[in-house]
Formats: structure tokens, C-alpha cells, sequence
């Protein structure tokens, strides 16, 4: 029970990449406040099925998210992992001020803001965690929002470990490649699947396990050393 005792903060933690991160935190011994959008059933069957576990409903794009999503930690946060985003497929040629900021506000600007939170609630040597994807170094078409905003929290990752390394608080990113969710096979046809598969090292795609597992890592104690990376958890795919 590696995080016994701490209290975690997941952003969308009802599915996929999100819920698995949930999930091994609470095994780890954390207490686990999770946002979600909207969908109520699937956040209520995390916190049934995973003890330790609270959900408080946070749209990202609304300018009153941020308070929701921390008053249940107001009492003392230790982790906060930035996982949370929207992913529309935009090509440039159809891309809108009104989708910019949309996409913007939901995946930089809150989880920037939220670091910004968590560092004032965090005691020394507090972890923070942003999830982001390995297409900021392999874009792909239709995507460019998303890795922008990806991108952002790169950076703020990296100049936040310098801010907070005097007070022991680690702040590092994990990058996932391809990963076995409901939105990478609604997104993507099962040949170009199978193709990254064949691509990557261990010749198969990343499970959302695969993914809380380096997060529970850099969340615990052994981690404290590392800051200020990104740790590309893609099997291989990019070596």
C-alpha cells in the first residue's frame, strides 16, 4: 500500500485510460477523487466497484469546472494526474476559433489551472502527473488541436518541475502511444490497428493498465528522483 494515507486527484476517471488510473491508485492504497463529463452510471460503477473511490461530475469546458473538480480535496491533496481531454478529428481546413478555444480551454487551460491548485494544496513532496500522447512527436492529420494542447502541458510540466522541485513536489508527463479504449477503436479502423500492433516492439497494442501503471510508479515513493520528464509508454512504437 504504497500511497496509504494520500489523497489523489484523477481527471476523467470514469473510462478507459482514466479508470484504470483510478483503479491502481486505490489499490495502491490512495484515496481517489475522480471527475467526469457526463456520464453519471459509468462514474457511479467505478465507485462501486473500486473502494476508496469518489466522483464529482467537472465539464472542462466550463469556466466552473476547476471548483468542482478540487472541493472534495480542499482538506489535503498529495497527487494530482491531468488526464482528461477531447479529441475531435479537425482538419485544418475546417478548424474554427470557436473549436480552438474549446479544445484549448478543455485540455491546456484546465489542467494548466489545475496544477497551479494542486501545488497550493500539495504538502512537500506532492506528485503531479499530466497525461499526454505520443502525437506531439508523431502528429497526425485531423489532430492538431489535440496535440497543441498536449503540447502546452509538456511544457508546463517542464518549467513547473523547476518551480516546485525546491519544495520536493515531482511534476513529470506520461505519453501513451496507442492504447486498447473505446475511443482509439471508434476512431480508427481495425487494419490500422493491427498495422501500429505489427510496428510497435512488443507487437501489440497498450492496455489502460499498461498506462496507470507508470503513473502509479512516478506517484510513488521509488519515483521521487524523477522530474521534469515524459516517459513515452508506448511499447516500442517510438524508439
Amino acid at each position: 500500500m504504497l500511497l496509504n494515507g494520500r489523497t489523489a486527484l484523477v481527471t476523467g476517471g470514469s473510462r478507459g485510460i482514466g479508470r484504470a488510473i483510478v483503479t491502481r491508485l486505490a489499490r495502491d492504497g490512495a484515496r481517489v477523487v475522480f471527475t467526469y463529463k457526463e456520464n453519471e452510471t459509468a462514474a457511479a460503477e467505478v465507485v462501486r466497484e473500486v473502494p476508496g473511490t469518489e466522483a464529482v461530475r467537472a465539464d472542462q469546458e466550463r469556466p466552473d469546472a476547476l471548483a468542482h473538480a478540487f472541493a472534495p480535496v480542499r482538506d489535503g491533496l498529495d497527487i494530482l494526474v491531468n488526464n482528461a481531454a477531447v479529441n475531435p478529428r479537425l482538419p485544418l481546413a475546417e478548424l474554427t476559433a470557436a473549436e480552438f478555444d474549446r479544445v484549448l480551454t478543455a485540455n491546456a487551460r484546465f489542467g494548466v489551472l489545475a496544477m497551479r491548485e494542486a501545488a497550493a494544496l500539495m504538502p512537500d513532496g506532492g506528485r503531479i502527473v499530466n497525461i499526454s500522447t505520443l502525437n506531439t512527436v508523431v502528429p497526425a492529420p485531423g489532430h492538431a488541436l489535440y496535440c497543441a494542447s498536449k503540447a502546452v502541458l509538456e511544457q508546463f510540466t517542464q518549467v513547473a518541475a523547476r518551480e516546485l522541485g525546491p519544495r520536493g513536489i515531482t511534476v513529470n508527463t506520461v505519453s501513451p502511444g496507442a492504447t486498447e479504449t473505446a475511443l482509439l477503436h471508434a476512431t480508427n479502423p481495425p487494419e490500422a490497428l493491427t498495422q501500429t500492433a505489427a510496428m510497435t516492439a512488443l507487437q501489440r497494442l497498450g492496455r489502460p493498465e499498461d498506462i496507470a501503471a507508470v503513473v502509479s510508479f512516478l506517484t510513488g515513493p521509488d519515483a521521487a528522483w524523477i522530474t521534469g520528464q515524459n516517459l513515452r509508454a508506448t511499447g516500442g512504437l517510438l524508439i
